[in-house]
């Protein structure tokens, strides 16, 4: 497969390595289990078809030199009981001469990789699992690691490489007459219209997939096309609309990491139209019910905003803290977010000079990664910033009555305050 971005390829399993370069120490906990996954994949590849038969005496002495390395990681850790788990598993494939039992173990780990937010540590996972596994996946594993692949490289922003992917699991969904993963397949494919910026083709690429979804009675698909409408139409100002949608989406979701994505999006809409009580109540939810990383992540930067909002200077500082410790983790979007609405916030309290430097790393990592709408509205704040003074203070705080009030938007208030006890 070829590399994202149509970057250089690097060698397999690279990737784990650069736990190195980051800021830990040489033999530190993140280096080992760095290193551990290396020496893992490196075992498993060995599984391969496509590769010269190796003695069972060398993959003896290389299995049990990577189960030693393996045995000393931390026990308390669950990415250390994903290795362990992924090298005896690779042993008894060996024994079998199948590949295939791997296939659990992998995909596994990449589900944990990714909700770590080790965004290229899991694709490079999940291509192994693809590498090794080779004609003999079945048709419904094929097309899950591929839609797993192109949510991967969506969240990268590495946009052409996912459309591929999700077209590949499309056609392989179509001739295997999986309906449902199919319709995840033209959803997938019309995030990537939203992640380009191309909205009108985003949302009527969503409402198609909704109108399918409920001629199929496929509860899943119709909680995700919600979902991403209620997505579009807040990005084109209208989260007045978007909310209801959202709602909808959190309604359908049958996993609990679906749910906590609707809800901290809906408590986004819901800051935009001013019912900050209402959208606090969905994102402290979100942060409740835990999830995946991103999602609560994401949650907690829009509390610090909420906070903000309402000119709360203890819990905008308690929030910010808790992002902070996250910052490192955070894939580009999110962490731009956080720089810029840390950079809001500042400016609502007053302090210009730490808004503006927080604004600027926000537009140095949008830059470096190619956020173009991030950059926009970064250099758009960044112009005004020393005559925002008077503007700030004309902003509604904490009590005033949300912009819009229409029945779906306060039968949705009603259940979130049900829903937070």
């Amino acid at each position: 497969m070829n590399h994202p971005s149509g970057r250089e390829p690097v060698p397999p399993h690279t990737v784990f390595l650069q736990r190195r370069a980051g800021p830990v120490s040489e033999g530190s906990f993140e280096t080992r289990l760095g290193q551990g996954a290396f020496l893992a994949l490196r075992l498993v590849d060995l599984l391969a078809p496509d590769r010269q038969p190796v003695h069972p005496d060398a993959f003896h002495y290389q299995h049990a030199a990577t189960e030693r390395y393996c045995e000393d990681l931390p026990a308390e850790c669950a990415e250390t009981a994903h290795l362990q788990g992924l090298v005896a598993t690779a042993a008894d494939a060996a024994r079998a001469k199948d590949g295939r039992l791997v296939i659990p173990a992998l995909f596994a780990y990449a589900l944990h990789l990714e909700d770590r937010l080790k965004l290229g540590e899991a694709f490079d996972v999940l291509e192994t699992l693809l590498r090794v596994g080779g004609d003999r996946v079945s048709a419904a594993d094929a097309i899950t690691t591929r839609l797993r692949m192109a949510r991967v490289l969506r969240k990268l922003n590495e946009f052409d490489a996912a459309d591929d992917l999700y077209a590949e699991a499309g056609a392989l969904a179509s001739r295997a007459n999986d309906g449902h993963a199919a319709l995840l397949s033209r959803i997938g494919a019309a995030s990537v219209l939203w992640g380009r910026g191309n909205l009108t083709g985003a949302e009527q690429a969503y409402r198609t997939c909704l109108a399918d979804a409920r001629h199929a009675r496929d509860q899943d698909a119709e909680g995700r096309a919600e979902h991403g409408v209620g997505v579009v139409l807040y990005a084109r100002g209208q989260p007045d609309l978007a909310v209801p949608h959202l709602w909808r989406a959190f309604e359908l979701y049958l996993d609990d990491s679906s749910r906590v994505r609707a809800l901290s999006d809906m408590g986004v809409g819901l800051l935009a139209i001013g019912d900050a009580v209402a959208a606090e109540r969905a994102l402290s939810e979100a942060v409740r019910r835990g999830g995946g990383a991103d999602h609560v992540t994401n949650a907690m930067v829009e509390l610090m905003h909420c906070a903000s909002y309402r000119r709360d200077r203890v819990r905008f500082a308690s929030w910010r803290k808790q992002c902070e410790a996250r910052v490192d983790d955070m894939p580009p979007n999110i962490r731009t977010d956080f720089y810029l609405k840390q950079g809001i916030g500042q400016a609502r309290f007053g302090r210009f000079r730490r808004a503006e430097a927080s604004m600027r790393r926000a537009q140095e990592i949008a830059t470096a990664h190619g956020l173009h709408e991030f950059e926009f509205r970064i250099e758009r704040i960044l112009v005004g910033l020393e005559e925002c003074e008077p503007e700030i203070a004309r902003e509604p705080h904490a009590g005033t009555e949300p912009v819009f009030q229409t029945d779906e938007l306060r039968e949705v208030s009603e259940c979130l305050a049900q829903l937070a006890g």
